[in-house]
């Protein structure tokens, strides 16, 4: 069976300390889809590690872990990411596997991001300019180049090829950036690459499957950031939801069983784009202040404002979400009142449903007031240990999404982490 851990909002849900924890319950985990803009942080005893590609999983001992063909790779980062992992003790060889059919980012899928985005002006996506879009163009496009590619004696002769198409683009963006120090890290760490575990994905995972092992498949960015039902076009390039699987990993959708989905007790976004509950106060400061909220690949302040459960619902109902996982929930314990968007007005109309273009229209959230619980809930190990305010608020939550809240996170720590 699979099991699937994915964001319910704009990304940075905490999903990488989750599925860490969740990992010991599973033999595998993959990851289906995204790139290095993701920014996954976990804890290895006091030590801080972001993973980007490399699934979460990865630090735990005996699990297998899969970049599945959903994703896009970049080899340089996977390089970095892997020196890392390694200087843990971690022997990648034994426990870290890479789809063949998984896309390749170049130098150059790079450099037309950075290009396409700079063109933008002011009406720039947000893109962290890692290539991830442009190298999901090539892969519809049916250009681009995979990880089984390189063991093809013309691997060279087809990069050459695209570099060619890609620089005539960049030429029509007046793009005269040196990309050659680029180029050699990639080469560099194409050599690296091929020494790793390069496997069929979809026939590797599914015999596992066959053998009853269990699979948790690892989401990346959130599902609000969906390509087909994110806010568009501020949205990233792939499918975040739970159908993602079955594409990203090469699955049957009857081999899923739990969507898990994690969301904050608040909500945050980082770049452009619609965020109808967005605090440009003090308050959203103060949230971002104790939150830490600043972005694990990027380093950018992230947009910060209280939960909506419009867009949580909407999350829920495309996702299948069977269970919920509540994360920073410590962090509203100063606040002295909380409050919750359950509908959006619209032209002066009330309604519950995600519109087609949030950015063209003008959304006033409407919230419900909750009092804060002014304690410190980090020591917290049962849900019978916390306040009843907090109680409260967590369960208005689940009457309304219809799904249960069954975890809170209650600090960044490994242990901390409240069953329901």
């Amino acid at each position: 069976m699979v099991d699937v851990l994915l964001g319910l909002q704009w990304g940075d849900e905490g999903k990488g300390k989750i599925v860490d924890y969740f990992a010991k319950d599973y033999d595998v985990v993959a990851r289906f889809q995204g790139g290095p803009n993701a920014g996954h942080t976990l804890y290895v005893g006091d030590k801080k590690v972001v993973l980007h590609q490399i699934p979460s999983g990865v630090f735990q001992k005996n699990k297998l872990n899969l970049i599945g063909n959903g994703v896009v790779l970049d080899p340089v980062t996977l390089k970095r990411e892997c020196d890392t992992v390694a200087g843990f003790g971690v022997d990648l060889k034994q426990n870290l596997f890479i789809a063949e059919r998984t896309h390749l980012i170049l130098p150059t899928h790079r450099a037309l991001d950075k290009a396409a985005e700079l063109s933008k002006g002011n009406q720039k996506i947000g893109s962290t300019l890692k290539g991830i879009a442009p190298a999901y163009m090539d892969k519809t496009g049916r250009n681009g180049l995979r990880v089984g590619d390189l063991l093809d004696k013309n691997f060279t002769t087809a990069y050459i090829k695209l570099r060619l198409k890609h620089q005539r683009l960049l030429d029509n963006f007046s793009f005269d950036e040196d990309i050659t120090g680029w180029e050699e890290e990639f080469f560099d760490a194409l050599e690296f690459l091929k020494q790793l575990n390069i496997v069929n994905g979809e026939y590797f995972i599914n015999e596992q499957l066959k053998n009853g092992k269990r699979i948790l498949a690892e989401g990346a960015q959130g599902s609000m950031l969906d390509i087909d039902f994110g806010t568009f076009p501020f949205v990233t390039s792939s499918n975040t939801i739970s159908a993602g699987v079955c594409s990203g990993l090469g699955v049957a959708p009857q081999t899923i069983r739990d969507v898990i989905g994690v969301t904050k007790a608040y909500c945050t976004r980082v770049g452009s784009g619609p965020f109808p509950t967005e605090l440009e106060n003090a308050t959203g400061e103060e949230l971002r202040k104790i939150g830490n909220e600043f972005g694990a690949t990027t380093g950018r302040p992230r947009r910060c404002g209280w939960i909506d459960l419009v867009a949580l619902q909407f999350a829920c109902m495309i996702n299948g979400v069977t269970k919920i996982v509540m994360t920073k929930a410590d962090v509203l314990d100063s606040f002295s009142e909380l409050e919750v968007c359950t509908s959006y007005r619209v032209n002066g109309k009330e309604t519950k449903q995600i519109p087609f273009r949030l950015d063209r229209l003008p959304i006033e959230p409407v919230y419900k007031q909750f009092p804060g619980w002014n304690t410190n809930t980090t020591s917290a190990k049962t849900f019978g240990d916390l306040p009843q305010t907090m109680k409260t608020y967590v369960e208005f939550i689940n009457n309304y999404l219809g799904v249960k809240v069954n975890f809170i996170s209650n600090g960044p720590g490994r242990d901390q982490i409240i069953t329901i």
